[in-house]
């Protein structure tokens, strides 16, 4: 019997492999709607990835960049798959740039300065 890992894999069997989406079905969502990229091309489910491709998912709270080092079709623990993959992602952005200010609920309609404020944020 040989435990020899395969040449390649498809990028949704892979992307849950090394546990960054809960489901199959997730990371083929997340290729369809096309947030996966593989070497700087939108990634269809079947794309292939070997290892030195890198891997690029959008979604969640930050953008993941990842080299694959190692090919896995079958899901393993975390240690085993921090060994899959070298993470290169950029440091997430800090949570109080996304505050949006918030009107108390109830409050009414927004005034007229407050309606002037809303487009100068929104950038209208």
């Amino acid at each position: 019997m040989t435990t020899d890992a395969p040449a390649s894999a498809r990028v949704d069997a892979w992307l849950w492999a090394v546990r960054l989406f809960k489901s199959r079905s997730l990371a083929t969502a997340a290729c369809r709607a096309g947030h996966v990229r593989v070497n700087g091309e939108r990634a269809k489910p079947a794309t292939s990835v070997g290892v030195g491709d890198e891997v690029v998912v959008r979604g969640g709270e930050r953008l993941r960049v990842l080299e694959v080092r190692k090919v896995m079709v079958k899901r393993v623990g975390a240690p085993v798959a921090a060994t899959a993959m070298i993470d290169r992602s950029p440091e997430p952005l800090p949570r109080d740039v996304f505050a949006v200010p918030r009107r108390d609920r109830g409050a009414g309609r927004p005034t007229k300065r407050e309606r002037r404020e809303i487009e100068r944020l929104r950038g209208y």
